[in-house]
């Protein structure tokens, strides 16, 4: 476990739920026992077609994807997921190192991703934060309901809508929507988001801030008058114009 680092739990109490999916045995063997020592339950695929029977039959809270693998790769696992509209939080796995891989990775509806090779602590990290949000989702420990205008987002269904239009949503661009609509009208500065939506512990760039909410404009203020600005010079806000 990392240091100082509080277990997390679903809801009910039971294990963190984890798959991790990646061809290189040892790699995904050392991720298992990485995780098991966080206390959670977690299952390996070595590839796209076993993750994608695991996940249905598993339902894990948190998925590890390595995006090459054989026959059915990270990318057209989490495709297919997606359609299914499975929202599970998606770390990408990849020796990759350019720009347009990782924002087609994030593109397609994952919520994070590390470069090969990387450390086992920054993954720990990460997943971390990522199942922090999905849990607080699933618990739903704040009202409900948020609406803004004709935008509503429930934390019971996990659903969200604008003018009665049902609009799919990442974990990660849930939590950036949600924090947004509980400071309506207040403007949030980059620093101020990647602390409260990524986490104080993620270590990303303000880049990725950029890139989730020109996400969120795609599908949110497309649908209407927009309601997601930017602020020049200090951040965004989510408001009605007058």
């Amino acid at each position: 476990m990392t240091p100082q680092a509080t277990p997390l739990s679903r809801p009910d109490g039971t294990p963190i739920r984890a798959l991790v999916a990646d061809d290189e045995e040892y790699l995904a063997d050392l991720l298992r026992m990485t995780l098991r020592g966080e206390g959670w339950d977690v299952r390996t695929a070595a590839t796209g077609r076993q993750a994608l029977d695991i996940v249905r039959e598993f339902a894990p809270d948190i998925i590890v994807l390595d995006i090459m693998m054989p026959g059915i790769d990270g990318m057209g696992v989490l495709k297919r997921l997606r359609e299914e509209r499975n929202e599970t939080p998606v770390l990408f796995l990849t020796a990759k190192d350019e720009l347009d891989d990782r924002i087609a990775g994030i593109a397609e509806g994952g919520d994070d991703y590390v470069t090969k090779p990387f450390s086992l602590e920054e993954v720990v990290v990460r997943l971390r934060a990522l199942v922090r949000r999905h849990v607080r989702t699933l618990a739903a420990e704040d009202a409900p309901v948020l609406r803004v205008a004709d935008l509503e987002l429930n934390e019971d269904t996990y659903e969200v809508f604008r003018g009665g239009v049902r609009i799919t949503l990442t974990s990660t661009e849930f939590e950036l929507l949600r924090y947004l609509m509980l400071n309506y009208r207040r403007v949030l500065s980059k620093s101020q988001l990647l602390d409260k939506v990524w986490g104080y512990d993620f270590g990303g760039k303000s880049s990725i801030v950029e890139l989730y909410i020109s996400y969120l404009r795609k599908k949110i203020d497309t649908l209407g008058e927009p309601l997601i600005h930017t602020v020049r010079g200090i951040g965004y806000t989510l408001r009605e114009e007058a």
